[in-house]
C-alpha cells in the first residue's frame, strides 16, 4: 500500500477527527496569506501619501521665542524672510529650498470666484521645487515654471476638487479665478496622492507664484514656511539640525531655544510608518506560527492513536522483518503528508481569496491597496509545513519503534 493510500485510509477511518486536525492546519496557512496580502495592500495605501512628497524632506516655520538671548526678551515672534532661502540653500546635504506662503491661516479658506461660481478654497504662494516635496501629482495642463516666479505672473495650479466645483460647465485650463480681487489664469490642474484628510486639503488647494503672491497681498519678503529637499545619501536628521541651528542665529534666537521654530521631518513620519508595518509583519507571522502550530500538535495526537490503533498492525511488520528506519518513514511520510496537503489547501485558499479581492478592489483601491501575494511568503510556508509535518511524526514514530512484536501481537 503507497503512503497516500495509508493516508487516505487513515482519513477514512476517522473522517471527523482527520478533518478537525486538517483545518487547523489549512486555516494557520490561510490566515498568514489573508493577513499578509491585505498588510502589503495597506502597506502600499501608507506608502502612496509619500509618493510625491519626498520622504526626505524637512519643512519649518517660524515661531515664538521661549528663552531671552543677547538682551531680547522671550515671547518674540521669529518669521521666515527671503533672505533665508539662499543661506539654507548653502547647508552640506541640502538638495532643493522652496519656500511658501499661505493666504490667511492654516485651516482658513478663501473665497475664490470663477464666473458665477465661488467656493472657499487654500492659497498657497509656491515656487515651482515645491512640486517636487509636495504630494500632489498632474492631471493636465501644466505646473509652476521659473518664469512664472521671475516675470510674476497671475497664473494659477488648482486641485481637482476647485476644478471639479468651479468648472463644471467649462473648459478649466486657460479660464480665470478671482482670489480677493485679484484675477489669476488657470494653467493646470493636480490632484492629491494622499487617502487622508491632508490629501483633501491638497484638492482643495490653490497655488500661484511666490512673486506674484506676495506683490498681490503686500505680503512683502515674510513666507510662511520652508521646505528643503534632503539630497540622496544626507541625513534628514542633520539636514534639519542644521537649518534650525542656522536660522537661530541669523535670528538672534538663543541655540538652545526649541519654540522659536517650528520643524517637521517628512523621514521621521516614514521611518515609524516603516517600522509600525514590521511589526505588524512579525505579528502576523507570530500568529499564523501559533495556529500552525496548534495544527500541527493535533497532526501529532493523531498519529499517536493512529500508532496505538494500529499496533499490531506495527508489530506484524516488525515480525516479517521489517526495520526500525521503515517504520520510522512510514509514520513521518504518513504525518508530513496530512501535514503539507491540508496546508496546501490553507496557502491555495489564501492566494485565490487575495488575488480575489486585488481583482475586486482594483489597483491602488483607496483603502485596502492592492492586496498581493508574496512569493516569498509562500515558498517559506511551503517549507515550515514540510518541517513541520516532519516533526508532527517524531513523537507517533518514537512510538511506533518501540513496539515489541511478541507483545503488539497479543493485543489481537
Amino acid at each position: 500500500m503507497t503512503a497516500l493510500a495509508e493516508v487516505l485510509a487513515l482519513a477514512a477511518r476517522r473522517p471527523l477527527r482527520t478533518s478537525l486536525t486538517a483545518f487547523g492546519v489549512s486555516w494557520g496557512l490561510f490566515m498568514l496569506v489573508f493577513m499578509m496580502g491585505f498588510g502589503a495592500g495597506l502597506e502600499g495605501v501608507a506608502t502612496t501619501n509619500f509618493a510625491r512628497r519626498a520622504a526626505n524632506s524637512v519643512f519649518i516655520w517660524g515661531g515664538r521665542t521661549s528663552m531671552p538671548f543677547q538682551g531680547a526678551r522671550p515671547g518674540r515672534r521669529i518669521g521666515l524672510r527671503d533672505g533665508d532661502v539662499p543661506d539654507l540653500a548653502t547647508l552640506k546635504g541640502v538638495d532643493a529650498v522652496a519656500p511658501r506662503s499661505q493666504l490667511g491661516g492654516w485651516r482658513s479658506g478663501n473665497l475664490v470666484v470663477s464666473g458665477n461660481k465661488s467656493g472657499a478654497y487654500n492659497v498657497m504662494g509656491d515656487v515651482p521645487v515645491m512640486f517636487d516635496v509636495s504630494s500632489v501629482a498632474l492631471t493636465s495642463g501644466r505646473l509652476l515654471n521659473h518664469l512664472d516666479v521671475v516675470e510674476q505672473r497671475k497664473v494659477a495650479v488648482i486641485g481637482q476638487q476647485v476644478a471639479a466645483e468651479l468648472f463644471t460647465d467649462r473648459e478649466t485650463i486657460g479660464a480665470a479665478v478671482r482670489i480677493k480681487g485679484v484675477y489669476f489664469t488657470v494653467v493646470g490642474v493636480v490632484r492629491s496622492t494622499r487617502a487622508d484628510d491632508r490629501g483633501d486639503r491638497d484638492n482643495s488647494s490653490i497655488h500661484v507664484p511666490l512673486s506674484t503672491f506676495q506683490r498681490a497681498y503686500n505680503q512683502g519678503d515674510r513666507l510662511g514656511w520652508i521646505a528643503l529637499k534632503v539630497a540622496p545619501g544626507a541625513s534628514s536628521v542633520d539636514v534639519e539640525q542644521d537649518a534650525l541651528a542656522l536660522l537661530r542665529e541669523r535670528n538672534g534666537v538663543h541655540p538652545e531655544d526649541l519654540t522659536a521654530f517650528g520643524s517637521y521631518n517628512a523621514q521621521e513620519e516614514a521611518d515609524v510608518i516603516s517600522n509600525m508595518f514590521a511589526g505588524i509583519r512579525f505579528f502576523i507571522w507570530l500568529v499564523g506560527a501559533a495556529t500552525l502550530a496548534s495544527g500541527v500538535v493535533g497532526v501529532s495526537n493523531i498519529m499517536m492513536v493512529v500508532v496505538r490503533e494500529r499496533t499490531a498492525e506495527l508489530g506484524l511488520r516488525r515480525a516479517i522483518g521489517a526495520t526500525r528506519s521503515s517504520l520510522v518513514l512510514m509514520i513521518l511520510l504518513e504525518s508530513t503528508m496530512v501535514t503539507v496537503v491540508a496546508g496546501m489547501l490553507g496557502v491555495t485558499l489564501g492566494v485565490a481569496v487575495v488575488l480575489g479581492a486585488a481583482f475586486v478592489f482594483g489597483p491602488n483601491h483607496e483603502w485596502v491597496g492592492t492586496p498581493e501575494v508574496d512569493l516569498a511568503v509562500v515558498l517559506w510556508a511551503s517549507v515550515v509545513l514540510f518541517i513541520a509535518g516532519a516533526l508532527s511524526g517524531v513523537l507517533p514514530a518514537v512510538r511506533a519503534v518501540r513496539i515489541q512484536p511478541v507483545e503488539a501481537l497479543r493485543t489481537e
